[in-house]
C-alpha cells in the first residue's frame, strides 16, 4: 500500500482509506460482525486509514471501529469528527463549534474509541454562530494536551479555511468529491494547495452510483437514506445513470469495475489527494483497493472529464436543510 501525506505537519496515511459510516446507520442493514471483518481486512491490505464520526448511528461507529482495531492500534489513523450534534435517539440539535462543546466532544469519542489520542479531529460542519478562531483555538488546545494528533475541517468555504490555518495549522479538508462533484476542482483544492493542507475525497463513489450497482430507486433499501437524496429521486436518477453508463463503458473498455475507475480518478487528481470510500463488506473493500495500483493516462483522464464534466450530475448533494450546513 502506497502513502500519501496530508498537510505538512507529519501525517501520513494510506493512499485509500476507509470510510465506515455506513457499517452503522444511513446505507441500509448493518451487520456488526462483517463490518468488523472488512476493518480486520482493511488493516491486512495496509489500509490504515479509518474515518468516523460521532455522530454517526449516532455515537455507534464510533465504538465499533474501537472495539475492531483494539490490539492493532498502532496499526491505525483514526479520523473522527465532531460539530454534528445529535441526541442518542438519533434526533438532531444542530451543528456545534462552541470550544467547551469541542472538549466534550473530544473526550466522549476517545471514550468510545478507546484510544488516548485521535490522530486527525475534523469539524464536521463549520458552526455559522461561532468564529472558527474560537472553535479552531479550543481544537488546538486538545492538540497541546495531547488529546488530539492533527486538527481538520470538513465542508468549509476557501475563507473560513484560511481563517482557521492561521489559527492553528490544518492538515486535512475534508469535502466530497468524485466524477460527480467536482465543485472543488474551483476554489477548494487551490486554496488548500496554496496553503498546503491535504485533501480527503469523502463519497468518492458517489454514494455508491458509480459502481453501477443502482439501476433504479428500487434498488435501494426501503430504510437507506439515499432514497431521500436528490440525486436518487427518480428523474434525477434516470439522468444520472447517463452518467454513470458512460463512465462504466470505459471502465468495461479498460478491463476493471466502474468503482476501481471512479477511485483511480479520484487518486489521479494529486498526490495530496486520498479518497475514502465507505463499504461494510470485505468483497467491496477489495474491490476498492485494488484501485491504487491503477494508473490512468492523460488520455483516460481527459475522456473521463468529457463523460463526466464538473456540473453534470442532476440534483443537489444533499436536501436542502444539509446543502444550507455546507461551504461556511
Amino acid at each position: 500500500m502506497e502513502t500519501r501525506d496530508l498537510g505538512r505537519q507529519g501525517l501520513a496515511v494510506s493512499a485509500i482509506g476507509l470510510g465506515c459510516m455506513g457499517m452503522s446507520e444511513f446505507y441500509g442493514p448493518t451487520d456488526e460482525g462483517e463490518a468488523i471483518a472488512t476493518i480486520h481486512r482493511a488493516l491486512d491490505l495496509g489500509v490504515t486509514f479509518l474515518d468516523t464520526a460521532d455522530m454517526y448511528g449516532p455515537f455507534t461507529n464510533e465504538r465499533l471501529v474501537g472495539r475492531a482495531i483494539g490490539q492493532r492500534r498502532a496499526e491505525v489513523v483514526v479520523a473522527t469528527k465532531f460539530g454534528n450534534e445529535r441526541r442518542a435517539d438519533g434526533s438532531w440539535v444542530g451543528v456545534n463549534g462552541r470550544p467547551d462543546y469541542v472538549h466534550t466532544a473530544c473526550d466522549a469519542s476517545l471514550s468510545r474509541l478507546g484510544v488516548d489520542f485521535i490522530d486527525l479531529y475534523y469539524q464536521h460542519r463549520v458552526d455559522p454562530n461561532v468564529p472558527i478562531e474560537d472553535t479552531v483555538g479550543a481544537m488546538g488546545e486538545l492538540v497541546r494536551a495531547g488529546k488530539v494528533r492533527f486538527l481538520g475541517l470538513s465542508e468549509a468555504a476557501p475563507g473560513t479555511i484560511r481563517r482557521a490555518h492561521a489559527t492553528h495549522p490544518i492538515s486535512a479538508l475534508q469535502t466530497e468529491c468524485s466524477l460527480w462533484t467536482r465543485d472543488v476542482e474551483d476554489e477548494i483544492l487551490p486554496t488548500v494547495r496554496e496553503l498546503g493542507i491535504g485533501f480527503v475525497a469523502y463519497s468518492p463513489l458517489g454514494r455508491g452510483f458509480l459502481t453501477g450497482r443502482f439501476r433504479t430507486p428500487a434498488d435501494l433499501p426501503e430504510s437507506d437514506y439515499r432514497r431521500r437524496s436528490p440525486r436518487f429521486e427518480p428523474e434525477n436518477f434516470v439522468k444520472n445513470r447517463e452518467l454513470a453508463a458512460r463512465v462504466e463503458a470505459i471502465a468495461f473498455r479498460l478491463g476493471i469495475t466502474p468503482a476501481q475507475l471512479a477511485l483511480a480518478w479520484v487518486l489521479g487528481q494529486g498526490e495530496d489527494v486520498v479518497p475514502i470510500p465507505g463499504t461494510k463488506r470485505v468483497k467491496y473493500l477489495e474491490e476498492n483497493v485494488g484501485a491504487v495500483a491503477i494508473r490512468l493516462s492523460s488520455a483516460i483522464l481527459g475522456e473521463l472529464s468529457k463523460a463526466a464534466p464538473k456540473g453534470a450530475a442532476a440534483g443537489a448533494r444533499y436536501p436542502e436543510p444539509a446543502m444550507r450546513a455546507l461551504g461556511r
